[in-house]
């Protein structure tokens, strides 16, 4: 074998770290991050990624060390993002939404070395930080805020003078720490490597049509994996500009989009609606738009059609992924967008996937249009769950990284994800796709959005409840929910339990949460 001498493994290297700057080579004067009243070439990009990267390494943090964000989306949370990973350091980008003891386990489990907070949080992570040793403190003054003892200014990182420490980051050094939100009462932290997100990125790339010349539009949260790796990361790779906004209010997308001339945008469903049903919508100039991509969370057919007739000229793809994938698994083109609607499409560029027995001792894969559980082989996956060495072993049994959702592939090879594991509702022996019953509730004219799940029952074991949300001028009344979803659904698929809402609770990636759901209305079974 030949031997690969640590100068031919510098001349080789292809790290996370290195892509601005290889970008800034061949795009140097184009925009490459737009975010309020600063703009960033992808010379400067790649500049003050090497102080930062510089000032980082000066402070103590040495490669595999944890480096925490707590932080909004900014072009500050960008420059971190390369920055750690060109000297090597691990990023552990946290939920800004997370409570203050919740922050902590993941400061404490992740053995974080520095921490790096946005101001307007600073109290939420100070709680989060009390008995914890967490020596190196940073603060992206955001809203303006002061610097509490025992805190540096990040600022001071971006302007730091000084030149990153040459770091060799193998193709399988972690420059990720991801925590997931998981089923368990405590998350898991999935390791990524530059080579898992590089190949990523490429199948990013030609799945979806990325192209330099785009512009981007970044509304959901850099702290989750489908923001920041599926769309930023290779935008920083091709050259594409990116227009970063601090969070997915429809009325800000929308004027954004006409003032940066936006090619391109992701967003998942409940984000999706939420610009449809905006007052806004038909007066804004949506011509530049051409690619509209959705994911987290399936798109309920109704609403896809709607997109298409109010967005003729928007090309659309489904990506389905998850964390431990970097996430992307596989994708659904334009072309087939309306004849394969639910369908989460075919393996992506560097993905093999299957459909196996969930219950079974072997991967042997299952026949077209059988349910099982969807496993992958792909470079995409993570290296495994953080100091979790049993559910490591789990999720990589048989050498397929098991993904905990079911679904079923068509003659064609196409996806179709009937659910998670944990959304499947067992009813009087029969088990019911929370996924089947929204779609029937969708078709139920005045309904804007739903969620259904299960709840414990006496009798059925579980009881199928679906809760709505009526669109601006219309009523739902339950019995109507029910009778309508009878008409269209088996008995046992029908819920049991309509509940009105006027909103459903979400994450700041607009994914539902059933789990409050189905604590806030852990009751209705046992009273009746």
């Amino acid at each position: 074998m030949t031997s690969v001498t640590p100068d031919i493994a510098t001349a080789r290297q292809h790290a996370l770290g290195d892509l601005p700057r290889r970008t800034a080579y061949r795009f140097p004067d184009k925009p490459a991050v737009i975010n309020g009243d600063t703009s960033l070439t992808f010379a400067e990009l790649d500049a003050v990624v090497d102080r930062a990267a510089a000032a980082i390494a000066e402070a103590g943090l040495k490669p595999g060390d944890k480096l925490a964000l707590l932080s909004h989306n900014c072009w500050q949370y960008a420059v971190l993002v390369f920055a750690t990973a060109r000297v090597g350091v691990v990023l552990v980008p946290v939920n800004f939404m997370l409570g203050a003891e919740e922050i902590g386990y993941i400061l404490e489990h992740s053995e974080a070395s520095a921490f790096v907070v946005e101001d307007a949080l600073l109290d939420t992570a100070g709680k989060a930080l009390d008995g914890l040793d967490v020596p190196t403190r940073g603060v992206i003054h955001l809203s303006g805020g002061d610097r509490p003892d025992g805190w540096v200014d990040a600022q001071d990182w971006f302007d730091h003078d000084g030149t990153p420490p040459a770091v060799l980051v193998g193709d399988d050094d972690p420059v990720r720490l991801m925590y997931t939100s998981g089923t368990e009462s405590r998350p898991k932290g999935a390791l990524l490597s530059s080579r898992a997100l590089m190949w990523q990125y490429v199948s990013c790339a030609l799945d979806g049509d990325y192209r330099p010349d785009d512009v981007e539009l970044h509304t959901l949260p850099l702290y989750h994996c489908a923001q920041l790796d599926v769309f930023l990361g290779p935008d920083v790779w091709l050259g594409t500009t990116s227009v970063i906004l601090p969070g997915p209010d429809p009325a800000t997308i929308l004027q954004a989009i006409e003032e940066h001339r936006v090619t391109k945008f992701f967003a998942p469903p409940t984000v999706w609606i939420g610009l449809l049903r905006s007052p806004g919508f038909d007066d804004a100039d949506l011509s530049s738009l051409e690619k509209g991509y959705y994911g987290a969370s399936p798109m309920p057919v109704e609403i896809l059609k709607e997109i298409q007739q109010r967005l003729p000229d928007v090309r659309l793809w489904n990506f389905y992924g998850q964390t431990e994938m970097s996430p992307l698994a596989t994708a659904l083109g334009p072309d087939e967008q309306l004849s394969h609607a639910g369908s989460a499409g075919r393996a992506s560029l560097n993905v093999e996937t299957r459909i196996v027995d969930p219950e079974g001792s072997s991967v042997d894969p299952l026949p077209a249009g059988e349910v099982g559980e969807i496993v992958h082989r792909s470079p995409h996956a993570t290296l495994g769950y953080y100091k979790n060495e049993e559910k490591t072993a789990e999720a990589f049994a048989h050498g397929w990284f098991h993904s905990g959702d079911l679904g079923y592939l068509d003659e064609g090879g196409r996806l179709y994800v009937v659910d998670r594991k944990k959304d499947m509702i067992k009813t009087g022996g029969e088990n019911v796709a929370s996924r089947e019953v929204e779609e029937a509730v969708y078709t139920m004219p005045g309904v804007a959005e739903v969620a259904v799940f299960g709840v414990s029952h006496p009798r059925w074991v579980e009881a199928v409840v679906a809760v709505v949300v009526a669109k601006d001028g219309e009523t739902l009344v339950p019995d109507e929910v029910i009778a309508h979803s009878r008409s269209v659904l088996a008995g046992y698929k029908t819920p049991k339990y309509v509940v009105v809402a006027d909103a459903l609770p979400k994450n700041p990636s607009g994914k539902i949460l059933k789990r409050q759901l189905r604590d806030e209305h852990a009751d209705l079974g046992s009273s009746h």
